[in-house]
């Protein structure tokens, strides 16, 4: 009689179980709470959340980060569905995707790494802003207004309703309960719970005993949508482009951040967005939301222990299995509740330390990072981005022409000018200005040696004074 041994798992098995687990607790409120706050289904959210999960992490590219509709393009898919339509956004989705799937072949991947930090920076602060402002609209029980102009022009409105009304009363102090039980919970000893989890279910049973607005999820079939190609047009084409930009921009710095998080295999930029846009066209034939890589749900995934890229394909079955089996759970949670969630994800976004801490270390730096948020804040993303990518060509530019001569006088017979700097064309007057006035002496010393780079036009009118003056002594870089 034989008898059968069974295998093993995996030593990496279990540890994916779980951090799979957390993550989809991490992901189920936020996948949710970014549809709505982008005007959508919620079912649309959830949709992207599986195929971020299901589709995006089986590809290869990167092993810990997880995809799925992501809070820094809430304010861009608003944009667009008011400007488009709902029934546009499956199409836009779908040619983001395909853009991105050619950047990725074309191995345009590693280029979004040399965007200016504070072009970046600038972009999530100015999301967050945009983010936040309009998430205060349900602590009051009121529809957030489709533009930012209008969301300012409504705070005063909102604020009288938040104090004045029971479903303001009531939206204010479950909202502030969340973020209060998510802060205090993070001290805890159980922190190894999703804070957001607890805070979402504490702070729904507490809203049961109030009149408050709450989500509405239906079947998955119900949303789901075919592409209609008859809505391309001009505005739909810079649509496309732009998600394909931002969306993957945000999921390549999202990439490097997480991989500063673990030792394991580095991200392939190249192939990791060849899989983001294949997800993002899996959507777009579902009619779903965009989706990017989530610094959030990446990095609960690493804390959990996450060792494959099991972890994140078991979090979007995970999702699929809930909303499937258990729709109704969700209809519990007040709209008030996740609202607070994306206020704390719009703050983090906003991450006000780091931009002081930039202003700190480089004022031009902070300028551009104030420009690309603040135009953000009162036009588009695109619009902004794009003045930002522009005022960060500028600073380059304007640093890599910098020029600076010092004359220093050893006596009355003795002077010696050293040139810093990057010496072209742009530079040429004011430094045939600065050598035509050292004074006349025996000796003259210009050391070129802190010249980064001496163009044709520059080295020639040196040697051209050089040889008027005479007795001018030329010390040129070791490399030359």
């Amino acid at each position: 009689m034989s008898t059968r041994t069974e295998r093993p798992a995996p030593p990496t098995f279990w540890p994916d179980v779980g951090a799979s687990l957390v993550v989809f607790l991490v992901a189920l409120p936020l996948c949710v709470g970014i549809a709505v706050a982008s005007g959508v289904p919620a079912e649309l959210g959830i949709i992207t959340g599986v195929v971020g999960g299901l589709v995006v992490g089986l590809l290869p590219g990167s092993t810990m980060q997880v995809s799925g509709p992501a809070a820094g393009l809430t304010v861009l898919v608003a944009d667009t569905v008011a400007a488009h339509g709902l029934g546009a956004m499956g199409l836009i989705v779908l040619g983001a995707g395909l853009l991105q799937v050619a950047m990725g072949l074309l191995r345009l991947g590693r280029w979004f790494r040399a965007i200016s930090p504070a072009v970046v920076q600038g972009m999530l602060a100015g999301i967050g802003l945009v983010l936040v402002l309009g998430q205060l609209y349900p602590f009051g029980g009121q529809d957030q207004p489709a533009t930012t102009s209008a969301k300012f022009a409504g705070l005063v409105d909102l604020v009288r309703a938040a104090l004045t009304t029971a479903v303001g009363l009531s939206g204010v102090a479950v909202g502030v309960l969340t973020l209060l039980v998510a802060w205090l919970w993070k001290r805890t000893p159980w922190r190894a719970v999703p804070g957001m989890l607890v805070a979402v279910v504490v702070a729904s049973a507490v809203g049961a005993l109030l009149p408050l607005p709450r989500i509405s999820v239906g079947p998955l079939t119900d949303v789901v949508s075919l592409v209609d190609f008859s809505l391309l047009d001009a505005g739909v084409l810079g649509a496309m482009l732009t998600f394909a930009l931002v969306a993957s921009a945000e999921s390549l710095f999202s990439a490097a951040a997480v991989d500063r998080m673990h030792s394991g295999p580095r991200t392939r930029y190249n192939r990791e967005l060849v899989a983001q846009g294949v997800g993002n066209a899996v959507c777009g034939v579902l009619g779903a939301l965009p989706m990017t890589a989530v610094i959030v749900r990446s990095a609960a995934n690493v804390d959990a222990g996450a060792r494959t890229r099991l972890s994140r394909v078991l979090h979007g079955g995970w999702l699929l299995v809930f909303v499937v089996l258990l729709p109704g759970v969700l209809s519990y949670v007040p709209l008030a509740v996740l609202a607070a969630l994306l206020v704390q994800a719009g703050w983090k976004l906003l991450a006000p330390r780091q931009v002081l801490a930039l202003a700190r270390v480089d004022r031009a730096e902070a300028g551009i990072l104030v420009l690309t948020a603040g135009l953000i804040v009162l036009t588009d993303l695109l619009t902004g981005t794009l003045a930002g990518l522009l005022a960060a060509v500028v600073k380059t530019a304007w640093d890599m022409s910098r020029l600076t001569v010092t004359v220093t006088a050893h006596g009355e017979d003795h002077h010696h000018v050293a040139v810093r700097g990057n010496a072209t064309f742009l530079k040429l007057p004011g430094l045939l200005e600065s050598l035509e006035a050292v004074p006349d002496s025996r000796h003259v010393r210009v050391d070129l040696t802190g010249v980064r780079h001496l163009d044709q036009a520059c080295g020639q009118a040196i040697d051209h004074w050089a040889a008027g003056r005479g007795s001018v002594e030329l010390i040129h870089p070791v490399s030359e």
